[in-house]
């Protein structure tokens, strides 16, 4: 992981990601959520915004995906409308 000038995170991918991914550490605290795709096919990079204060002590070390995306996930509950 690297830490951008624009305050985004830039990771360097060994999976394919899908936009709206959330990464998370090895004890699974959610570090950022991948914003865009960037770099070669080859050796794709991810552009992801900081999902906590505390990004730089995440820099240089490994973060891993959650099997499933919030953005595909179902909602449980619903407010309702009047």
């Amino acid at each position: 992981m690297h830490l951008a000038g624009s305050g985004r995170v830039i990771i360097q991918l060994s999976k394919e990601v899908v936009e709206g991914q959330i990464l998370c550490d090895n004890k699974g605290t959610r570090v950022a959520k991948v914003m865009e795709m960037i770099g070669p096919i080859k050796r794709p990079f991810a552009s992801a915004t900081p999902l906590t204060n505390s990004i730089n002590k995440f820099i240089g070390k490994r973060v891993f995906m959650f099997e499933q995306s919030p953005a595909t996930k179902p909602k449980k509950f619903r407010r309702n409308k009047k």
